[in-house]
């Protein structure tokens, strides 16, 4: 009896305690705030395409759409105050590398009917008040995949917000959480 009374006790404590998963925050406690540079755009759309690459994806002012979209990601987590050059904890600086077009499945005709759209970014985070660099990733993606027939279509420009806010997220998880 006096077993089974441990192994319930021993079995309440274990689910109590959950699966183990938690974020935390990776940076310290006085890294509480961000400055965001503006994205270059190192997309040359003069480039030629290749036998390995059809064609080149280029829309002018996708950089500021990024910039506005890890701004606001960041806004949204709230983990970081977006503050000034001069104020900031950390500064984060990224260059638009890659914009790429895909089809990912076709019809019975051979007709395109969904498309994945991938955006490819540098990025760097400094500690702004050593300047000391912190991370820095190249080819950090984000992505969407749309329709481009039926019921849930979606225009090329709603799948790019779409692709720039999944990347916006990945930077903020990339930039605050420790798994």
């Amino acid at each position: 009896m006096r077993s089974i009374n441990i192994f319930i006790v021993a079995l309440v404590l274990i689910a109590l305690t959950g699966c183990g998963y938690s974020t935390s925050a990776l940076l310290p406690s006085d890294m509480d705030s961000i400055r965001v540079d503006n994205f270059e755009n190192k997309i040359d759309p003069a480039k030629e395409v290749s036998d390995r690459r059809m064609s080149y994806y280029y829309r002018p002012g996708l950089e500021i759409q990024i910039t506005r979209g890890v701004i606001d990601a960041f806004i949204y987590d709230r983990h970081l105050n977006i503050e000034s050059r001069d104020n900031a904890a950390l500064l984060m600086k990224g260059q638009l590398v890659d914009v790429s077009q895909s089809p990912l499945s076709y019809n019975s005709n051979g007709d395109i009917e969904e498309y994945r759209l991938e955006i490819r970014v540098n990025v760097e985070l400094y500690n702004n008040r050593t300047g000391e660099l912190m991370w820095e990733e190249k080819g950090f993606m984000g992505q969407s995949s749309y329709d481009v027939v039926g019921r849930n279509r979606e225009s090329e420009a709603e799948a790019q917000a779409s692709a720039v806010s999944d990347l916006s997220k990945r930077l903020v998880e990339r930039t605050v959480e420790n798994w």
